[in-house]
């Protein structure tokens, strides 16, 4: 892709993750986002990183543990979120304005780098898996999650995909949930990886219908994809996403409650 087809992907990419309010998605997983930083080693004074991070699930508890964390994203009201959290609880970090494949920092800057269901939406996974990389020390940890193609969330993309196709040139995120194409993506820059598939429980106090209605109201993605269609696929789109929570709901006492499978990906840096 010509440098400026690439820039022009990055802007609708930006302007996706801003439209809608995703901090009203992102608080229904925040409970597992402590959970993935509680399994990595995480102590006072090190430089942490959370690439793609959104409103901070990750470096919110990361801060809570007293390492000197950075947040970085391309969306600007998802940092400004991020930084109103930590200065309600007092917490030291910064969040700041940066690119998954050329992120603003000195090589081996930090002790560990880590991104949940962030740095996956970024087109060209070799090139930000290997900054995720370069800004980790040697010896340090690259530590991620990323949803399964199997998985709900697969699903769920695979669908919107019928309605509204995603650039053929650029490799589907929910490859980063496959174990084969994480070791061919990171090679040789890391000495070792471990992986293990974990369940993100998910439990809204309303039945599937509103939960696609609150996904089209703040979920960029889903509103932005909702945007791009007439009447006519609008209205068979939410029926289909319907089907699908219906379908995946494990609570009928109108809730809806939900197993979103993902890759939890930890490795060394070489």
């Amino acid at each position: 892709m010509q440098p400026s087809a690439i820039d022009q992907l990055k802007s609708r990419m930006r302007d996706t993750w801003m439209a809608g309010d995703f901090g009203q998605i992102a608080r229904y997983s925040a409970r597992g986002a402590e959970e993935f930083v509680d399994r990595l080693t995480v102590e006072p004074g090190m430089q942490v990183l959370d690439v793609a991070c959104g409103t901070g699930n990750l470096a919110i508890p990361a801060a809570r543990k007293g390492a000197r964390v950075t947040g970085a994203d391309i969306a600007s009201n998802l940092l400004d979120q991020a930084r109103q959290r930590a200065a309600a609880e007092g917490l030291d970090a910064t969040f700041e304005t940066g690119d998954a494949e050329k992120l603003p920092y000195a090589d081996g800057r930090f002790d560990l780098v880590m991104s949940m269901f962030g740095v996956m939406f970024a087109p060209r996974p070799e090139r930000s898996a290997a900054e995720l990389c370069r800004v980790c020390r040697p010896g340090g940890t690259i530590a991620m999650a990323n949803w399964t193609p199997e998985g709900f969330v697969g699903k769920m993309f695979r669908l919107s995909a019928k309605y509204v196709p995603p650039p053929a040139d650029i490799p589907a995120p929910v490859l980063w949930g496959d174990e084969a194409q994480v070791r061919r993506r990171f090679g040789a820059e890391v000495s070792s990886i471990q992986t293990v598939r974990r369940t993100l429980l998910v439990d809204f106090p309303f039945p599937p219908r509103d939960v696609v209605a609150h996904f089209r109201h703040y979920f960029g993605p889903t509103k932005v994809a909702f945007s791009r269609l007439d009447a006519a696929g609008q209205s068979a789109f939410a029926a289909d996403l319907e089907s699908l929570w219906h379908a995946h709901n494990e609570d009928g006492d109108g809730r809806t409650r939900c197993a979103n499978e993902y890759l939890e990906v930890v490795a060394t840096r070489r």
